[in-house]
This record gives structure tokens, sequence and C-alpha cells, in this order.
């Protein structure tokens, strides 16, 4: 019994870390995203690169190797499903590398924003005054006693 409350507390200790969550949640907003951008390929774009190929949709493409019967099913490479996941891919990376590339913009935008503003704020503080060690301060006051004699 005690080995089974050890392994739920490593369990329980594993599953509350961070980089778990945010994989939980990454993963989440990702299946989200992919069914937006599903959407966009499927329903917006597509009908658009149909119209200029003529009517041709990708999913229909296929090369027959054998015609269906009374007793099989039809069999053929569906090259065109193939070609419609490539450009499903490529208008996904698309539009990861956009939102991507947006957010390192803002990240540079607001690093350097901080920078400058750290910087105003560094040249309107006045710099320390230097400490002048304590022997330092002994001697220069014999010298200038020494002066005025």
């Amino acid at each position: 019994m005690a080995g089974k409350n050890k392994m739920l507390g490593e369990f329980k200790t594993f599953i509350t870390r961070g980089n778990v969550m945010d994989l939980a949640v990454g993963l989440i907003i990702g299946s989200a995203f992919t069914a937006i951008v599903n959407s966009l390929v499927k329903d917006v774009l597509m009908p658009f690169i149909g119209l200029i190929l003529g009517g041709v949709s990708f999913v229909d493409l296929k090369i027959v190797i054998a015609e269906a019967t009374a007793e099989t099913a039809e069999v053929a490479i569906m090259y065109g499903n193939f070609i419609q996941k490539v450009v499903d891919f490529l208008i996904i990376a698309f539009v990861v590398f956009m939102l991507v590339r947006t957010i390192n913009r803002m990240r540079e935008h607001l690093d350097a924003k901080k920078k400058a503003e750290e910087k105003a704020k560094a040249a309107a503080t006045p710099a320390p005054a230097p400490v002048i060690p304590a022997d330092v301060v002994l001697l220069t006051e014999i010298r200038d006693l020494l002066k005025k004699k």
C-alpha cells in the first residue's frame, strides 16, 4: 500500500510540473488551431484553387489499379489526397511561420523599448560619488597640512 501511495505522489508531482501543463495547453490549442487552418484550406482556399484548375478537386484525383467488382472494392492510389495533405501542411507551416515572426517582432520591439527606458533611467540618475578609501583620505589630509606649513 505504501508503494502505491508513493507512486501516486510521484505521479502528482510529475503531472503538476509547469512544463507538463504547458505541453497539455499547447496540445489543446494546437488541435483547435489545426481545425481552424484545415477549415481555411478546405472551405476558403481550395475552392479558389479548384476553380483555377477548372473545377478539379485534388481529393478526387487517383490512379485506379483494380476496378471494383461485386466481391472487392476498388484499389487505387489516391495521389490527390496526398497533394491535398501537402497543401494543408504548407499553409499550416506558413501560418505558424507568420505567427512566430509576428511574436518575435513584438518581443524585439518590447526589448528595445525596455532597453531605451533603462538607458533613459540610467542617464537621469546621477552617478554615485566615488568612494575614497580611508588611507587615501588620511594621506590627503596630511599632505594638505604639510602644504600649509
